[in-house]
């Protein structure tokens, strides 16, 4: 049962934040051609409905990390569109002052650590990250985001017995978008139910419709309060699916284009304007204030990017290191 009610304003919310998510993205990958963003570059076209059902059952002062498709979370946290392009671009104005680019957001102010770009390494600092917030006794849980690859990982064995042991309130996500890079899940495992990794450590574990935002804020939301009553982790495997390739350099000849047609007839922003205009929430005004609204943050965000510096050559010396007392060591 959904301790926090789906509504018609939770509709509007939705569909406005994933626009802007494939607006943003959208235009990434037509910078991205024009080689003004440069590196690797990893689009999260249509995931949209799992960052929206996690927004919509999870508190400002949760937190998030993922792995290097991460454009997505720290926008839907509250990061400032500007401040994500300016990254994908290099510049110092950028969330990580153009050191990070597209594989290494992060937004310490929004609760969001990461933009990590080596596989699985998020998966123990997720529940790091949890095990601090139970340390200070706030309610607060991490929310560690992974994909379908990453769970062939040892660090998630190790993690996953440490975090039922000490009731971590961490939710672990699987992502499961079909293919790590190019390879399906079944060509690296006889079980291709991936939520059934969590029945070893009889962890709370289910799939999830992955394309249904609605799914997935009530399959969050319970594992929300179960972790803010203590009572430890859960595993998601939300069944996703990227319209894009793994990353702007593949042909994606291991998938057919009817395969993505498919998944495209269940694209989420459709399904949930569907639903505000069945139920008459909005008409074809909102809709077009919102869509010209999104339009022109997005082509701030690249006239904000354009216009920054890059960083100073002394900046590589910079953020290296930290010398600080931490406030979560006690005496």
């Amino acid at each position: 049962m959904s301790s926090i009610a789906i509504t018609k304003e939770t509709y509007l919310y939705w569909y406005e934040m994933m626009l802007l998510l494939r607006r943003f993205e959208e235009k990434a990958g037509q910078l991205y051609g024009q080689q003004k963003i440069r590196g690797f570059c990893h689009l999260y076209i249509g995931q949209e409905a799992v960052i929206a059902g996690t927004m919509s059952a999870t508190k400002a002062d949760d937190s998030l990390i993922t792995a290097y498709r991460d454009h997505a979370h720290p926008i839907a946290k509250g990061m400032s569109p500007n401040a994500a392009m300016a990254e994908l671009y290099g510049k110092s104005t950028g969330c990580s002052k153009g050191k990070g680019g597209s594989m290494h957001f992060f937004d310490k102010e929004n609760k969001f650590f990461g933009g990590h770009g080596i596989v699985g390494a998020q998966i123990p600092l997720g529940a790091g990250i949890a095990f601090a917030e139970q340390y200070l006794g706030t309610d607060n849980v991490n929310v560690c985001y992974m994909g379908d690859g990453a769970v062939r990982q040892g660090a998630l064995n190790e993690t996953f017995n440490m975090a039922m042991l000490w009731k971590i309130p961490v939710i672990f996500v699987c992502e499961n978008n079909g293919y790590a890079m190019g390879t399906s899940v079944a060509r690296t495992s006889n079980t291709t139910d991936i939520y059934k990794l969590g029945l070893g450590y009889e962890m709370p574990c289910m799939p999830v419709d992955g394309m249904d935002p609605v799914a997935v804020h009530n399959a969050m939301d319970e594992a929300v309060q179960r972790a803010r009553k203590g009572e430890g982790p859960t595993f998601l495997e939300i069944r996703t699916y990227r319209y894009k390739g793994h990353s702007m350099s593949d042909p994606q000849k291991y998938r057919t284009k009817e395969e993505v047609e498919e998944y495209k007839s269940k694209d989420p922003i459709e399904i949930v304007k569907n639903k505000i205009v069945e139920e008459k929430w909005a008409d074809e005004a909102w809709f077009e204030e919102i869509a010209s609204k999104i339009k022109s943050q997005v082509e701030e965000s690249v006239k904000f990017a354009e216009e920054s510096p890059f960083p100073e050559p002394e900046e590589l010396y910079k953020d290296v290191y930290a010398q600080k007392d931490y406030p979560f060591v006690k005496d």
